[in-house]
């Protein structure tokens, strides 16, 4: 179904002038996925760019020999997934999962390919895209390695709140656990911290969190660091909380 980008919720797209949207309109279709959703495996080729709206978010996710899987990167409604840093159908490296279903816009990447080359504005836009989900691989390199189980795990639940608008977070101890790639166990005693201190709480399949700023003041300031970037190369296109 062809959408109309102007009413699509995405933060990413709508930082280009409508001269420009109108460009991609005739070439954007409509989809929806629901949490779970693999769009990508590791070894598919890539053949769509996928641009989350509103709500919706997903992660890339790196498959270790031992079964975990890690994730490096989170995107919502100010990013895209697919061909952004590549131009072509060449194979995924990583997995991308939907963590947080809802609907998309997706175009072809051949069609994209070619918009680039007709409009420097596009081009633009997704060479200055591709260096903010640089600097966020970057950040999370380095989180991963320096920060502890409680600065990462706030830091996560509060992007995820930042990028969904919503303090219902679709994810199990597990979930998170692996995400981390930490023991569940370890997850599981940082979560009761918050929930002793009142921040969140967790039900079947889920983490409502409810004091995002006492969990934001938890966190590191890997998520500020990142958005600071964005402001800088994006302007108003990284989500404000």
């Amino acid at each position: 179904m062809t959408a109309t980008i102007t009413h699509g919720g995405s933060s990413l797209l709508s930082a280009l002038r409508p001269e420009d949207r109108d460009l991609l309109d005739s070439r954007l279709e409509e989809c929806s996925f629901s949490s779970g959703h693999v769009i990508y495996d590791p070894g598919d080729n890539v053949e769509f760019c996928y641009f989350p709206l509103g709500s919706a978010l997903c992660s890339y996710f790196v498959e270790l020999d031992c079964g975990v899987a890690v994730e490096t990167v989170l995107i919502g409604r100010e990013g895209a997934l697919g061909g952004v840093v590549s131009a072509g159908s060449l194979p995924s490296y990583a997995r991308a999962n939907v963590l947080h279903g809802g609907r998309f816009l997706r175009i072809d990447l051949r069609d994209l390919e070619r918009l680039k080359r007709e409009s420097y504005a596009i081009a633009h836009l997704f060479a200055r895209y591709a260096d903010c989900l640089m600097a966020q691989v970057f950040q999370s390199i380095a989180c991963n390695a320096v920060h502890t189980i409680e600065h990462r795990a706030a830091k996560w639940l509060s992007a995820a709140v930042e990028r969904t608008g919503s303090h219902d977070v679709t994810m199990t101890q597990e979930q998170l656990a692996s995400m981390m790639g930490i023991g569940r166990s370890y997850a599981s005693r940082v979560l009761q911290r918050f929930k002793r201190d009142g921040m969140l709480r967790t039900r079947r399949g889920g983490i409502e969190v409810l004091d995002p700023e006492a969990l934001a003041s938890r966190a590191c300031t890997c998520n500020k660091q990142v958005a600071g970037h964005f402001d800088k190369v994006l302007a108003g296109v990284y989500p404000a909380q």
